[in-house]
């Protein structure tokens, strides 16, 4: 059974009050269904494979791995060498970083199921993972509610689609993280959606290279 973040009337209306050109985006993207991993060992796995990646190739990559492990554990991992684990077309780094956390697991250092517990805060201080990470963790896994994270290229995209911004500094993405709090993770849902290609004629405003290079 595929399970999907779950989210309704509450966080919709919610934002829809706060932002006038999200509640736009909101009523002609409609309802948005992302895949979430229940597993938090699989779904810290799925993270770290897909830093710094493109969506498709996260995909790719996530298909093998699924295929070649069958279920995702810690054991299953620590059972293949660095090398079997590249294959997949896992880079060198992240592979050291799924062991790290797999071995961890396996001698008791890290009690995954205990993040639950812990506040966002907390669950992005998890070492060896990074904060992107733990915050796609936190929110494809835990289905925390607002998780809103500034290392999301795609979430930046967003926001210039949707408001027009040729570029989204710390300062600015902050202020929309304030708007969309406590349901940040839901106003993300759209932002993906907008920076994939889910309305027709929006596009990115972003500063190209070449008038970058043409003012030095």
């Amino acid at each position: 059974m595929v399970d999907y973040f779950r989210y309704g009337e509450e966080e919709l209306v919610y934002l829809k009050r706060r932002d006038k050109r999200l509640a736009e985006v909101i009523d002609k993207v409609g309802l948005v269904k992302r895949r979430v991993i229940p597993d938090l060992f699989a779904a810290l796995v799925h993270s770290i494979v897909g830093q710094q990646i493109s969506t498709k190739a996260h995909e790719t990559i996530w298909a093998r791995i699924q295929s070649g492990l069958g279920t995702i554990t810690p054991e299953r991992v620590i059972e293949l060498s660095d090398e079997e684990l590249q294959r997949f077309g896992i880079s060198f780094r992240k592979v050291a970083y799924i062991k790290s956390a797999a071995l961890k697991i396996a001698k008791g250092e890290l009690d995954i199921q205990s993040l639950y517990g812990k506040t966002d805060v907390e669950v992005t201080e998890l070492a060896g993972i990074g904060i992107w990470s733990a915050e796609m963790l936190m929110l494809f896994s835990m289905q925390r509610r607002d998780i809103f994270s500034y290392g999301d290229l795609a979430i930046q995209r967003g926001l210039r689609m949707v408001y027009h911004h040729r570029q989204v500094s710390r300062e600015l993405f902050e202020k929309y993280r304030r708007r969309y709090s406590p349901y940040g993770s839901v106003a993300s849902l759209y932002l993906w959606a907008v920076a994939g290609g889910a309305i027709d004629g929006m596009k990115d405003y972003a500063v190209s290279k070449k008038k970058i290079e043409f003012r030095l």
